[in-house]
């Protein structure tokens, strides 16, 4: 499994986002003299609040009606590693009953505002669950139920688990865990709720086994490395120069070799699918993706952020039926007859 990063904060932002933190610390306790302020919503029901829409699908795929979800960032546009919380974000994610995070560094805020507000309520943690399959035999499990700020991560892992389905199913039965302690009265609804979505979960990894099958060993290109995990359960080869991988995830700008090494895959026709992020697309992402139109490289679009107005399910079932689309109607990038590239530009 390739362990892959965007990019870190910069120093500048740092110190911003580390005033911001303070000015919520000081919001947090005005609130209650450093004491946690009363969960649960005007509505009565259990307030989850989840980094993002991601997270925030699927807690609202288990808990439904019964609960309240608030995303931090519902914005497909945003970055999560950026992200600088507000006080406004501090007080929801104090006053929430349950708290259900990416981890591993992706949305770096939220940890954060955990450790300066103190709080004690529950956390769902999907990079730790995701570490918790790759434990040593003996070695004790490292996703908690309540806030640790000081434990261990997993950094050696991919962040990017919502596109590991298994992992994300498990993220919905320890959100149903939660949700039963809240609700005791409720367990057989979001227990029953969970084990739906993990149906659901389970077809997509039929379609993805479906594609491995059927495409083992194909390549593809990515102009972001978001849907890595997603790609190797599909059986497929990742052939983006990893060069031009770390500067991608840097957010600096690739060195001309590893663009050079690019479009010579591009223009031999080496990927039967180029797949394209839009929400960091850059003129470069921009010069792949024509270039790889013009050879007749079909690109298909998966992103890192939920696409508003989407569940999780339905944007999963989506990208992947892109995926096999794409792979079904065109034979293997190298055996590909060659076009004619002289239309194609120079990289910017």
């Amino acid at each position: 499994m390739r362990a892959h990063r965007h990019r870190r904060l910069h120093r500048g932002r740092t110190a911003v986002a580390t005033a911001g933190l303070l000015a919520a610390a000081l919001v947090v306790t005005a609130c209650g003299i450093g004491e946690r302020p009363e969960s649960g919503s005007a509505t009565g029901k259990p307030t989850v609040v989840a980094s993002t829409s991601v997270w925030g699908s699927v807690a609202r795929a288990v808990g439904g009606d019964s609960i309240d979800v608030e995303a931090i960032i519902d914005n497909a546009e945003a970055d999560p590693h950026s992200y600088e919380s507000t006080p406004r974000d501090a007080v929801k994610v104090d006053n929430a009953d349950l708290v259900v995070f990416n981890g591993g560094g992706f949305d770096p805020f939220i940890r954060q505002i955990l450790s300066a507000g103190g709080g004690d309520q529950p956390v769902v943690e999907a990079f730790r669950i995701a570490g918790e399959h790759e434990r040593h035999p003996g070695e004790p499990p490292s996703g908690g139920d309540h806030h640790h700020p000081d434990h261990g991560h997993h950094s050696a892992g991919n962040e990017h688990v919502w596109y590991d389905l298994p992992t994300v199913g498990d993220v919905a039965d320890r959100i149903a865990d939660e949700l039963t302690r809240l609700q005791p009265d409720k367990r057989h609804v979001f227990l029953q709720a969970a084990a739906e979505f993990n149906t659901e979960l389970r077809h997509l990894e039929e379609r993805l086994a479906r594609i491995a099958a059927n495409h083992r060993g194909e390549k593809v290109i990515a102009t972001a490395p978001v849907a890595d995990l997603l790609i190797e359960r599909a059986g497929l080869n990742d052939i983006t120069p990893r060069p031009f991988v770390q500067a991608v995830e840097s957010g600096n700008a690739p060195a001309a070799a590893s663009i050079a090494r690019l479009q010579d895959l591009v223009d031999a026709r080496q990927p039967s699918v180029v797949i394209h992020n839009p929400q960091t697309a850059s003129p470069l992402t921009e010069w792949l993706r024509t270039r790889a139109q013009r050879n007749g490289i079909p690109v298909i679009t998966m992103t890192g952020m939920l696409p508003a107005n989407r569940t999780y399910s339905e944007w999963m079932r989506a990208q992947i039926s892109d995926l096999e689309t794409a792979l079904d109607s065109n034979p293997r990038g190298g055996s590909r007859r060659r076009a004619d590239t002289d239309r194609t530009t120079d990289p910017p």
